[in-house]
């Protein structure tokens, strides 16, 4: 299959003073974060390469772009020393019990979650690999689309005290993910295009045309909510996430409008750094004041689909895969050459491919907020630094 990734020119470095983000940094959900972090200039346009390349299997094209060339070193250099673990739980006396997702290590401070997001790379309800700089692309990427989308609904941040963790109010989740989807695609058992080519035409209460091709846009978003059972994703219907208790019929309502105005609202921000918000999903809760809270994550390249805007309609019309910037590619890598769903044991994802997803991730986030990734520093265990700066947030909120 041909892949082909974007030779782009990086965004300027803008005075965002990042380095504060290893001091505690508190907000409500319902306020406006610190203008330094808040204000952004208008976003570059991406300059796309003239040349197509097929990746075999899926590895990134050249780009002698001096910017990527000392990120891809970086990434290189720490393949070795991802934050694939965590056990604050040990080390900071404010936490009590752990709970490991699939991504996410998630920890009872009381009051709070205290969320780790660490590097570790998750599909087909698995663990891959492990990306380096992942967490800290995801934590800081959904902060900026928290603090973005506040004027559609609060969420549930409290502070942001390290590059890796979020703490956040305690709610109750729903136990419903609402899947929200622009475009027929997808490679997993649950995504639109694999449950359309087996002749699915209703999908979670949305009815599907005939005549429908990969990566074709749809005539409207839909909503294509799941649900949890035995660790995968379930399809479920509007009706039935009523009909079996898991929300109320008021409060599905809200949230589903909540969902499709916050997607709608990340295509178009999207297509204003020229990229395409494809799919993706979102979490909420409701709060002990009965509020209901937008949780987990947002528009990340872990939860969502992007592509390329400029190609996108060059390469549908020749029937090839659109150039994203998620980790479509390494799904796609693994059902190449493995049953990712059945198979004991996984074969490691060549280091190529590790290094091209940290790389595009971190690409995300520079393109998305017009900023330059901060590398964390080398000389503090990553581990030390979360612990301290956790133990630090934690004691001030105590207070």
């Amino acid at each position: 299959m041909a892949h082909s990734l974007p030779t782009l020119n990086p965004p300027k470095t803008l005075n965002r003073n990042l380095k504060s983000i290893n001091q505690p940094i508190f907000f409500l959900s319902q306020t406006s974060l610190p203008s330094k972090i808040t204000k952004f200039k208008k976003y570059p346009s991406i300059t796309m390469s003239s040349q197509h390349q097929n990746l075999v299997p899926h590895v990134a094209l050249t780009n002698n772009d001096q910017h990527k060339e000392e990120v891809m070193t970086f990434i290189k250099n720490s393949i070795s020393n991802c934050l694939s673990e965590t056990h604050l739980h040990l080390t900071v006396p404010q936490l009590n019990s752990k709970i490991r997702g699939k991504v996410r290590d998630i920890y009872d401070g009381g009051d709070y979650l205290v969320m780790v997001t660490t590097d570790r790379q998750s599909a087909f309800d698995r663990i891959l690999a492990s990306i380096p700089f992942k967490g800290q692309v995801l934590n800081e990427t959904s902060l900026w689309w928290f603090n973005k989308t506040q004027h559609i609904t609060p969420n549930a941040v409290v502070s942001v005290p390290d590059r890796n963790v979020t703490i956040a109010k305690k709610c109750l989740v729903f136990p419903v993910e609402f899947v929200v989807r622009g475009y027929v695609t997808g490679s997993t058992d649950t995504s639109l295009w694999t449950v359309y080519n087996k002749g699915v035409r209703n999908y979670c209460g949305n009815h599907l045309p005939d005549g429908l091709v990969k990566n074709q846009k749809l005539t409207e978003n839909i909503l294509t909510p799941t649900t949890k059972a035995a660790d995968h994703d379930v399809p479920v219907t509007p009706d039935e996430i009523v009909r079996r208790g898991l929300m109320t019929q008021a409060d599905y309502d809200e949230v589903s409008r909540k969902a499709m105005s916050l997607f709608e609202f990340g295509q178009r921000v999207a297509l204003d750094h020229g990229l395409i918000l494809v799919d993706t999903k979102y979490e909420f809760g409701k709060g002990p004041d009965g509020q209901i809270y937008l949780i987990d994550e947002v528009h990340t390249p872990d939860s969502s689909r992007y592509w390329i805007a400029h190609s996108y309609q060059e390469c549908f019309q020749n029937g090839l895969e659109p150039e994203n910037i998620d980790k479509e590619f390494l799904r796609l890598w693994f059902k190449d050459h493995c049953n990712p769903y059945e198979d004991e044991v996984l074969p490691d994802a060549p280091e190529e491919l590790v290094s091209e997803l940290a790389w595009r991730y971190i690409f995300l986030f520079e393109t998305i907020t017009n900023s330059r990734f901060e590398m964390p520093g080398t000389k503090e265990p990553v581990n030390d630094r979360i612990s301290r700066n956790v133990s630090q947030a934690l004691s001030s909120l105590q207070q």
